[in-house]
């Protein structure tokens, strides 16, 4: 049973050391460069094996619903302008 804690209790702690360093490593240079990368490579896996990932864009859209219904009827009617060009 005590192994049980020990193993929680490392999980935690690793998963809060984590998170601290990750929240100072995204304001360095390397850590910018770092997420420009993994970035690039989760959409070029996406593209290649055709996966749905959720962007930011679409988290945004859900934080702000009627905007997004605003944002989408406008572009709406932007297609029908370019369609009767």
């Amino acid at each position: 049973m005590n192994w049980i804690l020990i193993l929680t209790l490392k999980s935690i702690l690793g998963s809060i050391i984590g998170s601290s360093f990750y929240q100072w490593f995204k304001n360095t240079k390397m850590g910018v460069w770092f997420q420009i990368k993994m970035d690039n490579t989760m959409e070029w896996v996406a593209k290649r094996y055709d996966i749905e990932i959720a962007t930011r864009e679409e988290k945004w859209l859900a934080q702000y619903p009627l905007l997004a219904k605003r944002l989408v009827t406008l572009e709406k009617d932007v297609a029908k302008i370019k369609k009767s060009k």
